[in-house]
């Protein structure tokens, strides 16, 4: 894939990112017949400390591009759950059949790593390369391919997927007016350790978060929060977590303390309060956080990304190199106003964790106990709407 086309009739097409939004996007165009070539800007792919939560929705669409086998053989999570306060008393239960019977599908927690494994094992060899940073993007239009420009040189394609993330390059580029991701108050830590005994779920003090739930090889995998001024970090933060979260409930502390200082991820929370005009412009579309950062609330940044996957591939799958233009604006029919509503109610449900009143904090733990004791499946009623989401009609040939 240079600045001409190659000797091939098939359409090509290149991602930008080989995050999980990236390679479901690369591996979707393949099995539609596209070629591809996906540009990391990292040297190596080396996630690190980080677990994804994978929804009845993500599920779907790694089903419709075929690569769900392997990641349904991850599901841990099969007994009770709790959402909690920081003395352990509960505030609401739920359970994994529970999940499963409202939703149809488990939620899968799964290291970060090995759902990229899968995804790269589908695709052909040669489609990644990596150390290849993006630089500038020309979206291209009805009558010119789209190009992006990276240290290397000039690539061309009949379509550009920009999967490049919050900061993202091509977003920036082509919407140099927006104001892009937002602060959202929070920051967060994520760590994998070796396993113990624990109820899987969360718990909700003033201001700050941790939850915890198993991985299918026994390990644990840990994420925390905490309101704190953007920017903020200290020279050890496993003790920062222990100062924060030292004196909840068991195995909290035991858990931080498993984990290695070193393999402790911290990152500042930024999300999309303004949505773009458009998820598209020319040739070039926008997926996963480079198209609507979101906070971890509801889970959903890697699944909508997945969905967006599916979508793309899709709108274009009966597009020629001619016909690519007139396509994607069903891509952002599509995607723009789901995607925007959950990042709007994500953003709402880490309000709701943020909160550091105690008065506020005692009314909103007596309504978790509330609807916990009248409403067993309240925890989960905020979910319906967001993993009702189906593949298109028109399944992937051949998909599992």
């Amino acid at each position: 894939m240079s600045e001409a086309r190659t000797g091939t009739t098939r359409p090509d097409a290149i991602v930008v990112g080989a995050g999980v939004g990236g390679l479901a996007a690369a591996t979707a165009l393949h099995r539609r017949g596209w070629a591809v070539v996906v540009l990391e800007r990292a040297p190596v792919i080396e996630p690190i400390g980080a677990g994804i939560a994978i929804a009845p929705n993500g599920l779907r669409a790694l089903d419709t591009i075929g690569v769900s086998a392997a990641v349904r053989s991850l599901a841990a999570i099969n007994g009770s759950a709790a959402l909690r306060r920081p003395d352990g008393r509960l505030l609401a239960p739920t359970s994994g059949a529970a999940f499963v019977e409202r939703f149809g599908e488990p939620m899968i927690l799964a290291e970060r790593a090995e759902l990229m494994r899968v995804l790269i094992a589908a695709l052909p060899e040669g489609t990644l390369r990596t150390d290849a940073a993006v630089l500038d993007v020309d979206p291209g239009d009805a009558d010119r391919r789209a190009s992006v420009t990276t240290s290397a040189g000039t690539l061309s394609a009949d379509v550009v997927v920009a999967a490049d993330g919050i900061r993202s390059v091509v977003r920036r580029t082509l919407f140099p007016r927006h104001p892009g991701p937002s602060y959202a108050g929070f920051t967060t830590w994520r760590a994998i350790v070796p396993g113990r005994e624990f109820t899987p779920g969360e718990t909700w003090g003033r201001g700050r978060v941790f939850g915890a739930m198993p991985l299918a090889d026994g390990r644990v995998y840990w994420y925390a929060s905490a309101n704190r001024p953007a920017g903020t970090t200290h020279g050890d933060e496993r003790a920062e977590l222990l100062r924060l979260f030292g004196d909840w409930h068991a195995p909290i502390r035991q858990l931080i303390e498993s984990a290695a200082a070193e393999r402790i991820l911290h990152l500042d929370v930024h999300a999309m309060a303004e949505p773009l005009p458009a998820h598209h412009v020319g040739r070039t579309v926008l997926l996963g956080d480079a198209a609507h950062a979101m906070t971890p609330n509801l889970g959903q940044g890697g699944n909508q990304a997945l969905e967006d996957a599916v979508e793309v591939a899709d709108v274009l799958s009966a597009a020629t190199a001619d016909t690519v233009v007139d396509a994607l604006p069903g891509y952002t029919e599509r995607r723009l106003a789901r995607t925007t509503a959950i990042v709007r109610a994500s953003r709402r449900m880490g309000a709701m964790a943020q909160w550091e009143s105690p008065v506020a904090v005692a009314v909103r733990d007596a309504l978790l106990r509330a609807a916990g004791r009248f409403a067993p499946d309240a925890a989960l009623r905020p979910l319906d709407d967001v993993l009702a989401w189906r593949p298109p009609v028109s399944a992937f040939p051949g998909s599992s």
